[in-house]
């Protein structure tokens, strides 16, 4: 199944719930899709197309959080990125997909923990990556992050 294959079944499947669609080349492409349909999309995607997940990532925008979940067809080299934006910036909140594809489940914790975005319906949201004394409601990765200047160097 190649890149154009894999977005015709996600338009068929989900025809209200995939928005832009941008075909980068070939064999590489973005999908939009809204925060409540990521983790039904999601699971299509890596259960029904028999795509592998390889990882999310996240942006701060300034106005908004971008997340973007990266999935590979390997036996025609596709990748496939589903984005979703969050615009709620006081209070980010997103499905997890952690129950539904085990190996998200470090990766949510990083977007967390740096971007203080919640993922709900994750079974395991303990701290991974930030010292023990990181203060809480500080994330390192949000646009408005500022480093603070330290004498002890």
């Amino acid at each position: 199944m190649n890149t154009v294959q894999i977005i015709e079944r996600l338009k068929g499947r989900f025809a209200g719930a995939v928005r832009d669609v941008f075909e980068k080349s070939p064999r590489r492409a973005y999908l939009t899709v809204e925060p409540k349909d990521i983790r039904e999309v999601a699971g299509f995607i890596f259960r029904d197309l028999g795509c592998r997940f390889n990882i999310a990532s996240a942006v701060d925008l300034f106005d908004s959080f971008e997340i973007l979940y990266h999935f590979t067809r390997d036996d025609s080299a596709s990748v496939v990125s589903v984005r979703v934006f969050l615009r709620d910036k006081n209070d980010p909140h997103i499905d997890s997909i952690t129950p539904l594809i085990k190996g998200a489940e470090w990766i949510e914790r990083e977007i967390r923990e740096l971007f203080g975005i919640e993922f709900d319906g994750h079974p395991n949201m303990k701290p991974l990556l930030l010292a023990d004394d990181w203060p809480k409601g500080v994330y390192p990765l949000r646009k408005d992050f500022k480093v603070e200047q330290r004498d002890d160097r």
